[in-house]
């Protein structure tokens, strides 16, 4: 029956486009996205990853352009993960700590393209310099080592920085390492140097097609559930929020992204701090998946997801769609 309150037809703001755009209440814009990009070593080298269709890791000269191409389009922020060769991985992970490392010479490279025009993110853990694939040092029966991890954690976000990045991210879950890669920092004059935690980091199915780009798959022993957290916890996340925050962290992080969007409201809604949300491997490639079968339209497809974020109460979402969204936002 029809309503006789003139007043309660909701659709009379839907009818056109400039109605429909007046009235949204969220906004997606360039400016949210963050690019995460594999490196590689050579020159000239692009290396398509299989599980991950449409993405490549890039050598230092490329990753340069990638990140002009990034600032063209008003992409505030790239994230960077390298792709470390066999020979330099190690039990210690010891790699990490090198001036000369693959991350550390993409962040130059991108500092000598770009300037200060781009922010640049750098992922805080050692699994892609282990040769076991786990993101911290192991005792001989597997376990990952807390305090001993700390340690190498806190001077691998000092060698970030000393080569220029902006942003160190920690994705590793050890307990105390915000607050003392913050206390480092400080110490060493890098006062301006964020942190973004990987607060609530769930031990995911999501994650394999990153394994495969950065060339750690194959590596991992055992799984890393004694370290990430239980996807069937929340309020254990708020716990972790809490922790980082009050050891110095500036933002916070929820991954996996979609099947997590309860975890980021809940996170917005209890701290009001910056959130971010990263649209993991696995869920980039369920997409482009269901893209190439005509399941659904890849461009209406992540522009939904994306919103889905901002919906949410992210301030900002890592994608690897991050390139394809800027260009459709732009037009």
């Amino acid at each position: 029956m029809t309503p006789s309150f003139p007043s309660l037809r909701l659709r009379r703001t839907r009818v056109t486009a400039w109605s429909r755009a007046l009235h949204r209440e969220n906004i997606l814009t360039p400016a949210d996205l963050i690019w995460p990009v594999f490196v590689t070593g050579g020159t000239g080298v692009e290396e398509p990853i299989g599980s991950l269709p449409g993405v490549s890791r890039w050598s230092l000269d490329l990753i340069a352009k990638r990140a002009k191409e990034a600032v063209g389009l008003g992409i505030p922020c790239l994230a960077l993960f390298p792709n470390t060769p066999a020979d330099k991985r190690s039990d210690d992970g010891r790699e990490a700590l090198s001036r000369d490392n693959l991350m550390c010479r993409a962040i130059r490279a991108i500092r000598d393209a770009c300037g200060s025009d781009i922010g640049i993110l750098t992922d805080v853990a050692l699994d892609p310099y282990t040769s076991h694939g786990q993101d911290g040092l192991v005792d001989g029966a597997g376990y990952v080592l807390n305090d001993a991890t700390v340690e190498v954690l806190v001077g691998q976000a000092l060698n970030q920085a000393a080569a220029g990045a902006d942003i160190v991210a920690p994705s590793d879950m050890m307990d105390g390492r915000i607050g003392a890669i913050r206390q480092a920092l400080e110490a060493d004059g890098h006062h301006n140097v964020q942190i973004m935690s990987y607060a609530a980091k769930y031990a995911s199915a999501f994650y394999g097609p990153f394994r495969d780009a950065v060339g750690s798959r194959g590596l991992l022993k055992g799984d890393k559930k004694g370290y990430q957290m239980d996807p069937a916890n929340g309020e254990e996340a708020l716990r972790e929020v809490a922790l980082d925050l009050a050891e110095g962290a500036d933002s916070v992080m929820v991954k996996p992204g979609l099947p997590y969007l309860d975890i980021v409201r809940r996170v917005k809604e209890r701290f009001e701090v910056p959130v971010f949300a990263y649209q993991v491997s696995g869920e980039y490639a369920m997409i482009e998946a269901a893209a190439a079968v005509g399941a659904g339209e890849r461009d209406a497809l992540v522009m939904e997801t994306l919103m889905a974020f901002k919906r949410a109460g992210c301030s900002g979402v890592l994608t690897y769609h991050a390139l394809l969204a800027a260009r459709l936002l732009g037009r």
